[in-house]
């Protein structure tokens, strides 16, 4: 995990210190399926089932870069995957900038979405590895997506692993002012900051794929 963690810094997919720090924790082959943990540290998607993936390495970099998790903060995660993701965004959250817990009355909170129920199994088993699950940092509920996830708004931040057409308008009211969602729509990803008077500011990022969102 240290050369492919050396690689994305290097090549400038990595770059803040506590997002560097979770991939350091987090380590992929607790992510992926038994007979592909030879290629966990590889910077390429791998098949998780169910026609889903767990993305490359490299673009789960540049999104958190993107969307610049901090300590404390409360991220909404659409499509959990296998977990990885869910995982990293836990550390940030739950760590300050020189990786140490923080305490927990300033930790903040990952609720997940996930809509296959057996992937939403294989997160839950996936990210309890790290105990973030016992510890209420993470959250992780089967559900369609679409709607967000009103009883735990407003967040911080929204990240979104699956491409979709546009940004369901629930995403937009359950942030705050000030927050950032990332999300796929065709072939790029997306950046809406969110402004004082509830607009956006819209940034795109040309030359990704990812899997479909599934509506349900």
């Amino acid at each position: 995990m240290q050369r492919l963690i050396e690689d994305l810094v290097s090549e400038g997919y990595l770059k803040t210190p506590r997002i560097i720090n979770a991939f350091r924790h987090i380590d992929r082959a607790d992510f992926v399926p038994e007979e592909l943990k030879f290629e966990a540290y590889v910077n390429a998607p791998l098949p998780i089932g169910f026609g889903q993936t767990i993305s490359q390495p490299s673009t789960v970099a540049f999104m958190l870069e993107l969307l610049d998790p901090k300590p404390g903060d409360k991220i909404l995660d659409i499509g959990s995957g296998s977990g990885w993701q869910t995982a990293l965004l836990a550390f940030i959250v739950s760590h300050n900038d020189e990786g140490e817990e923080l305490e927990p009355e300033k930790e903040g909170k990952i609720t997940t979405i996930e809509l296959i129920p057996e992937l939403e199994m294989m997160a839950r088993k996936n990210v309890s590895k790290y105990n973030f699950i016992k510890k209420g940092i993470v959250e992780i509920h089967c559900l369609n997506a679409t709607k967000g996830f009103s009883r735990e708004a407003p967040f911080e931040k929204i990240i979104a692993a699956a491409s979709t057409d546009k940004i369901p308008e629930e995403w937009k009211r359950q942030l705050n002012v000030g927050g950032i969602i990332i999300a796929p729509i065709s072939l790029s990803l997306w950046r809406y900051k969110k402004n004082e008077d509830g607009s956006f500011k819209e940034e795109e990022f040309p030359g990704f794929a990812f899997v479909p969102f599934i509506e349900g």
